[in-house]
């Protein structure tokens, strides 16, 4: 079950909640909670409103299965507005886009849907699983196969094949985020510290 920072008061009615990706940071709706929706997502780690179009509580993509899995959830500091970040299944908008707002996210620099099935497989390990079978070799083989991928990312760097370089570097990507992984970290970690970079 999600932990809060403090309650929100519901005394005066229906309260707006944000939802954010939790990867992206983009905003991708706002609905509306009562206490009954809010307990529910904080318990089944899903977002649900109230919908006041329907008079009911609204589990997000029960139609389209594009459900929103919480991951924190944030009471402001007058306690009548709630910050929900979530990872989204899908569209979050009915008209197809990714936001309620007509954005788009940068899917080309958002590896969000990477890491969360890395730490999916160190949480939960499977014996068919090559990510968890590498995990379980041990960082030593886990960093010898970043060298392995860069090498070959060099290789293709100097021919002309568009493809094979493209893929030698989704290759080195990959296990470079199962190296961050393994370390405890996330790639978000690694941003911060260029940005701290970017400001000397």
């Amino acid at each position: 079950m999600i932990q809060i920072n403090k309650k929100p008061d519901f005394s005066k009615g229906l309260l707006p909640a944000i939802i954010q990706d939790y990867y992206s940071k983009n905003v991708l709706m706002l609905g509306y909670m009562n206490e009954e929706s809010f307990q529910l997502t904080l318990k089944e780690e899903v977002v649900t409103f109230f919908s006041r179009s329907k008079n009911r509580l609204w589990k997000k993509g029960e139609t389209s299965g594009n459900f929103l899995n919480a991951i924190s959830v944030d009471i402001d500091c007058d306690a009548d507005t709630i910050l929900i970040k979530a990872i989204p299944e899908g569209p979050t908008c009915h008209t197809g886009t990714d936001t309620c707002f007509g954005e788009f996210k940068n899917t080309s620099t958002d590896l969000g849907f990477l890491e969360k099935t890395i730490q999916d497989r160190k949480n939960n390990p499977s014996e068919s699983s090559y990510t968890n079978s590498l995990l379980q070799k041990g960082i030593n083989k886990v960093a010898q196969k970043v060298g392995e991928e860069a090498v070959e990312l060099v290789i293709e760097a100097k021919d002309d094949n568009d493809d094979l370089f493209l893929n030698e570097g989704a290759d080195l990507m990959y296990h470079y985020l199962v190296l961050l992984a393994a370390k405890g970290f996330e790639l978000n970690d690694v941003i911060s510290v260029l940005r701290e970079r970017e400001k000397n």
